[in-house]
């Protein structure tokens, strides 16, 4: 497994050529002593290829910026202006590799021309293990000789890699890290997630898409399925139903009503005086009539003949009948207050 590292390396300038040395050929070393723990960085024809194929495969031209701002932006919160740009590069045996194309700018040119800039800085991608040059990513130009490289690139080397894909990084790469990287973007995971975590979230979103598959299965089925008119009513022919039935039942409570008032009239547990409020409560309750009716006591006196034999009415001066004051005295009525009603009544 490869391990990436970055570093640049300065080599001295020359605004008023075309091709700039960036990495000198075979095994170089920077003059503060790194790499550290490898011989050296290395570059020959073979690597050279490939980092030229690579940055060919790239549309856009690298910067060469001032100071390695480019880097340090996003820290400092410093623009990072181009001094120039460079998008060819050859490899020139036993001399090293060069940029044949830089484009410098205006400013840039001024600087250099008058030494305010003397040098410029690869900034590279390496193999911690061998010391191989594997990428050139960018560059800049610096006074400085004794940086000839940046101690912390960890933010380079996060972007780069975030920015990169398999294809840019090449045969370097192994192919499991670059799909365990994607892998974990695609799941929306840390990069330092472990192998549970992504084993666990691909778990989820198999059985996610199991059931998704076994609903859409169901939902086209029941479309596909027309229905059984032996199971299911129409919706109209429901509500013609419960019309009818609503029809009947009132027709049936009204009829019971009628009976149970008839009864109460004929055997004197209601008085003809009554009969509107008997009514109204049942078509209110048929079950409160019917309490009514079963607690009520007959009025003997108004069986058979309502006035036996006598003249109707009561008697002198509208005096109540006996059959009247009996049905007051069944009823808990006051005799005054029903002869006063009776006598509004006949008015």
């Amino acid at each position: 497994m490869i391990r990436r590292a970055y570093a640049a390396f300065t080599v001295t300038l020359d605004p008023s050529r075309k091709d700039v040395r960036l990495i000198p050929a075979g095994q170089f070393r920077a003059v503060d002593g790194r790499p550290k723990n490898i011989p050296g960085w290395k570059l020959d024809a073979a690597l050279a290829a490939r980092v030229i194929a690579r940055v060919a495969d790239r549309a856009d031209a690298r910067v060469v910026d001032y100071e390695h701002q480019t880097i340090y932006s996003e820290k400092n919160g410093q623009p990072a202006p181009a001094a120039g740009w460079f998008k060819n590069l050859e490899w020139r045996e036993g001399d090293g590799l060069y940029a044949t194309d830089m484009e410098w700018t205006e400013r840039a040119v001024g600087h250099i021309a008058a030494k305010e800039y003397r040098y410029i800085s690869p900034v590279f991608a390496y193999d911690q293990k061998t010391g191989e040059v594997l990428d050139i990513l960018h560059a800049g130009i610096t006074n400085n000789a004794g940086l000839d490289g940046l101690t912390d690139l960890a933010t380079l080397a996060a972007k780069f890699d975030a920015d990169h894909s398999p294809a840019d990084q090449g045969d370097n790469i192994p192919k499991e890290k670059s799909m365990s990287v994607i892998l974990r973007k695609l799941l929306g995971l840390a990069e330092d997630a472990d192998e549970k975590a992504v084993e666990g979230a691909v778990t989820a979103l198999k059985a996610n898409a199991d059931k998704t598959a076994t609903l859409e299965t169901e939902v086209a089925a029941l479309k596909a399925t027309a229905p059984d008119p032996a199971k299911f009513v129409p919706a109209d022919t429901v509500k013609a139903l419960q019309t009818e039935v609503a029809t009947l039942t009132a027709q049936i409570h009204g009829r019971a009503v009628d009976e149970m008032i008839a009864a109460g009239l004929k055997d004197g547990r209601i008085l003809p005086a009554m009969e509107s409020w008997a009514r109204d409560l049942g078509k209110k309750s048929v079950a409160d009539l019917k309490s009514y009716l079963d607690n009520a006591s007959p009025v003997a006196a108004l069986h058979g003949t309502q006035t036996g034999g006598r003249e109707p009415g009561g008697g002198k001066d509208g005096a109540l009948s006996e059959e009247e004051l009996a049905v007051c005295k069944q009823m808990a009525i006051d005799p005054e207050a029903y002869k006063k009603d009776k006598a509004a009544a006949a008015a």
